[in-house]
């Protein structure tokens, strides 16, 4: 993970990019279950970014129950990504009741998303 880069041609902040990336790696398995990730200062350092950047990453993803941090234990992966799996999920469901409550048509909705995951406006 240390040997990653940030995509400074990229629309997308560096806080969502290492979020992204951990999440990737998480979801996939590359980072299993219990594996410790490194402090924030020495990751940010390592990223050429400011701590709070990586701290933000680090507790977005705590938030979503991907990361467990216990004090000085550091921080550890806590999930493969079910639970972000089951949050979109439902996400969805609500996203898709407004869509039919409003009757907006399926095409229209799915390009507003894609409009909104583009811009980097939806979290």
């Amino acid at each position: 993970m240390r040997k990653w880069r940030l995509d400074a041609t990229s629309t997308v902040p560096p806080y969502e990019q290492i979020r992204l990336r951990i999440l990737d790696l998480a979801a996939s398995g590359s980072l299993a279950v219990g594996t410790r990730l490194p402090s924030v200062r020495s990751f940010a350092t390592d990223l050429g970014v400011a701590a709070n950047t990586v701290a933000r990453a680090y507790r977005e993803l705590e938030q979503a129950g991907i990361l467990l941090t216990a004090g000085r234990s550091g921080t550890a992966i806590a999930s493969g990504g079910d639970l972000v799996q089951a949050r979109m999920a439902e996400a969805a469901e609500t996203f898709a009741a407004v869509v039919h409550e409003l009757g907006v048509p399926a095409p229209k909705a799915l390009a507003i998303v894609s409009a909104a995951l583009e811009s980097g406006t939806a979290r």
